[in-house]
């Protein structure tokens, strides 16, 4: 568990740095997104064939880190949503 936790932070802190600009998200937000985007890439490993859920393969790793950059997008675009609808 432990390491499902560590290695949702390590994904979600590299989708950080690969998604350009500024994200206004704080550690927590960055662990859940991780966390998400882990569970998503050895999910689609799993599917493919490459190795179980909880086993750490390239494959997956690397679907992990694709959909927790696409995961941020996404948050940063409901948080925008709200702040931009607040300024009015």
């Amino acid at each position: 568990m432990i390491g499902f936790i560590v290695a949702g932070l390590i994904i979600g802190a590299l989708a950080r740095l690969i998604k350009p600009g500024k994200q206004n998200l704080g550690i927590v937000a960055t662990l859940l997104l991780g966390l998400v985007g882990s569970v998503i890439g050895g999910t689609i490993a799993n599917l493919l064939g490459t190795g179980d859920i909880f086993e750490l393969n390239v494959l997956g790793f690397i679907i992990a880190v694709i959909a927790s950059v696409l995961l941020i997008g996404v948050a940063e675009a409901i948080a925008g949503g709200r702040h931009r609808t607040s300024v009015r």
